[in-house]
């Protein structure tokens, strides 16, 4: 959908639709390949905390959508998966709108696995705020 009008827009509800919980933050998935995705979301009163900033639990959320849709299209489609934990540190208060930007290595099909999938959520000058590192437990799907 990338290339058509509002693709990306669209292609973000549908996964918001699909897991409603993010569509808290509305995050648009701007880059989407395996093995890397990055998910942006403004800065806006919904996702802000006291003193104004974003709140890290908005940038917690922004890194699992980011982590969860990379992982989907970088494991083998015999595979499937399911958030296992999160280690976060929040590095810098984010002032700016930001942009999650999740790796993973190869992940091999066969026998169930922790992947664990990096996340950078940057700010608009490029500084990493929140760094996290999201456990994914992979496993073969049920033959049907």
């Amino acid at each position: 959908m990338e290339g058509k009008p509002f693709g990306k827009a669209l292609f973000s509800r549908v996964i918001c639709w699909k897991a409603p919980y993010f569509g808290s933050i509305s995050p648009r998935i701007e880059e989407f390949r395996p093995g890397f995705a990055r998910v942006s979301m403004k800065k806006r009163r919904a996702v802000q905390n006291h003193i104004g900033t974003v709140h890290a639990i908005a940038m917690c959320n922004l890194a699992e959508m980011a982590a969860g849709t990379l992982t989907e299209i970088s494991i083998p489609a015999s595979m499937r998966w399911l958030p296992k934990g999160m280690q976060v540190e929040y590095l810098k208060k984010a002032e700016t709108d930001v942009e999650a930007h999740a790796t993973v290595g190869a992940v091999t099909e066969g026998a169930s696995q922790d992947v664990p999938v990096t996340v950078e959520v940057k700010n608009r000058a490029g500084e990493t705020v929140v760094r996290a590192v999201i456990t994914m437990w992979v496993t073969p799907r049920k033959k049907s």
